[in-house]
């Protein structure tokens, strides 16, 4: 069985950097053909993908957060992260993590955490 858990703060600062871990237990992140997925859900909205961090190769996001995002891999934690940098109250949400298997479906999903940008 696959399991994901979300952590980090779940309040920002705005203009701080909000970083966030998704640890994975019961498969290898390494493990093709899965891409590891954030995903955030703003208040009152629909779900919105934010970027990607493939089994092989380089992570790859939504163009809008391109200039203000880092995803990246811990393969000896078996987890991966998101860096979202200068955040705004409208990145505030929950977020969550998950994995693709492959042929563009989300099989396994983290519980989510909630992130408030406020000071």
């Amino acid at each position: 069985q696959v399991q994901l858990q979300e952590s980090g703060p779940g309040l920002v600062s705005p203009s701080q950097t909000l970083y966030l871990t998704c640890a994975v237990s019961g498969d290898s992140i390494m493990t093709g053909p899965f891409h590891w997925m954030w995903v955030r859900q703003p208040p009152g909205k629909g779900l919105e993908w934010i970027g990607a961090i493939p089994y092989l190769g380089r992570p790859y996001g939504r163009p809008k957060f391109a200039s203000r995002m880092t995803l990246s891999r811990d393969t000896t934690q078996n987890q991966f992260t998101l860096s979202l940098f200068a955040v705004t109250p409208e990145d505030a949400g929950v977020y969550y993590c998950a994995r693709d298997n492959g042929n563009f479906a989300m099989d396994y999903w983290g519980q989510g955490i909630q992130v408030t940008v406020s000071s």
